[in-house]
């Protein structure tokens, strides 16, 4: 709660929360959690929990998983992340992350979610053991959900980060191999309307090369990050609004300031010089999905 208040207080439109599975609190902590932050602003928007973290709430709840998300959605849940989802063949997933949800779980929840007129990201971690073989298939199944329930908002893939990892690799993800990633997933997942780039995991000069390989969202401002942290990345711990501003224009493209949804926030138009948007941005750090149009 004391973080969603700082939070507020910089301008932040999203919270976005994942965690691990908690051996010992209640259903009832996250529901009532839900409600809590909702309370401190019903405009913050709730991007919450993985689908590993709805199935084990599920099992705490002794309930359906659509009966949990109702619940959840009930207590202010806005939207699911797409974290976890790894690479989706089993002999992969096995390796990387034996006893985690199987593909077609990850998938159930989501298009469980998706029936119920709620929406999603998805993701892809890609540059460990997998083949270029697995990363199509993992597409390929992104792609058949998108069909059936056109649920998802956009679609991110993630580098492997492999500096504080136990699973050894031949050669780290290199921006070459990010750059065709992001642009074959363009091409590839054609019912998607948003590819993103995540400059947590790709740095943002990449970030920016990468607006012209496919992407369109370079993700948001990000107050506090810990995944990629902990996993040995040197990215900033998050970047000024006038930064990202200044990055999209100098690709050649228009930011737009967007929520959850993408739905538009702020066009901050191509003409607007860098140097305008610094000023007001070193005093207000916004969590924001800063795509471009």
């Amino acid at each position: 709660m004391q973080k969603a208040r700082e939070a507020l207080n910089l301008g932040i439109t999203e919270m976005h929360i994942v965690g691990g599975l908690h051996p010992s609190l209640p259903f009832s902590y996250y529901t009532d959690m839900l409600r809590a932050l909702k309370q401190l602003d019903a405009r913050l928007q709730l991007k919450c929990f993985t689908a590993i973290e709805i199935l084990h709430l599920a099992w705490l709840a002794k309930k359906s998983v659509q009966e949990t998300l109702t619940e959840l959605k009930a207590a202010g849940l806005d939207s699911l992340t797409g974290g976890g989802a790894e690479i989706f063949r089993k002999e992969v997933r096995s390796a990387i992350a034996k006893g985690k949800e199987s593909a077609e779980e990850y998938l159930d929840v989501h298009r469980t979610w998706h029936r119920m007129g709620g929406r999603s990201t998805c993701t892809m971690l890609y540059g460990h053991v997998e083949s270029l073989a697995d990363r199509v298939d993992h597409l390929r199944q992104l792609r058949a959900l998108q069909d059936e329930t056109r649920g998802f908002t956009g679609f991110i893939p993630l580098a492997y980060q492999p500096e504080n990892n136990e699973i050894p690799v031949t050669t780290a993800p290199t921006g070459f191999d990010s750059l065709r990633t992001i642009a074959v997933s363009r091409i590839y997942l054609d019912n998607f309307d948003h590819i993103t780039a995540y400059w947590v995991g790709l740095g943002l000069k990449l970030a920016q090369v990468a607006l012209s390989y496919g992407a369109d969202d370079i993700h948001g401002t990000i107050v506090e990050e810990h995944i990629f942290r902990m996993a040995g990345t040197q990215s900033p711990q998050l970047q000024t609004e006038g930064a990202l501003l200044k990055a999209i224009r100098e690709a050649g493209r228009e930011p737009v300031q967007r929520n959850t949804f993408y739905e538009s926030v702020k066009v901050h138009g191509a003409a607007a010089t860098a140097e305008n948007t610094d000023a007001g941005s070193k005093s207000k750090l916004l969590e924001q999905n800063l795509a471009t149009a």
